[in-house]
């Protein structure tokens, strides 16, 4: 498995490659994380749970435990 939305820190952002994982809510693949979709992380909670993303200008926060099923590349944008 490649890097994922939780690897990601503060300010960091990426592309999502691959969401396709059973465990990723189907309200979440609604809201746009979807393959192709551009990922930043904005914020983190106390304990980095739950982490504070835009998703194609849709704002959102996941647990980590989800985040870390969801596959990206790193962009430097």
């Amino acid at each position: 498995m490649g890097l994922t939305i939780a690897d990601l820190k503060k300010g960091e952002q990426g592309i999502i490659t691959d969401s396709s994982s059973k465990n990723i809510p189907l309200k979440l693949l609604e809201m746009g994380c979807l393959p192709g979709n551009r990922v930043k992380l904005l914020q983190l909670a106390p304990f980095s749970d739950p982490m504070y993303l835009n998703i194609n200008d849709s704002y959102l926060a996941i647990r980590k435990e989800t985040a870390a099923q969801i596959i990206i590349e790193k962009t430097n944008e």
